[in-house]
């Protein structure tokens, strides 16, 4: 199952874009079964977790929380993706695309390091091949 939270009210977002785009990507690597949340916070919701989790006094774009375990309930946890709609949109204005594009490329982002992909280590190529998969295809 995926969950999809907005927790923040100042930018409207449509849930059902990320829905299929967590579908696709939960079905490219074959975890249709796992449980994923995405969450759209605040800055100020990300740099709090940022600094408890990761002993960072700072903000930042996307967290990833990666469980990877079958609970007690039967069902296959993959993790949670936490997005700063914020720093998104500063972000999407440098980049001169849209917010909506903007947080599709973090969710993206935030997924492969669920499934185990980490920076310098195929994370980018990855990433770049599954934005021409999913997003331009």
């Amino acid at each position: 199952m995926i969950e999809i939270i907005n927790q923040q009210n100042r930018y409207l977002i449509s849930k059902k874009p990320f829905l299929k785009l967590l579908q696709g990507l939960s079905n490219h690597y074959n975890l249709q079964e796992a449980e994923v949340t995405l969450a759209f916070v605040t800055s100020k919701v990300i740099k709090n977790l940022n600094r408890k989790f990761l002993r960072k006094n700072s903000s930042t774009d996307v967290l990833s929380f990666p469980i990877r375990e079958k609970a007690a309930d039967g069902k296959f946890y993959l993790g949670d993706i936490i997005i700063s709609v914020p720093q998104a949109f500063r972000q999407c204005l440098n980049k001169k695309h849209g917010l909506e594009r903007e947080l599709e490329l973090l969710t993206i982002h935030g997924f492969l390091h669920l499934v185990g992909y980490e920076h310098f280590k195929g994370l980018e190529e990855e990433e770049e091949k599954i934005i021409n998969l999913l997003l331009e295809g």
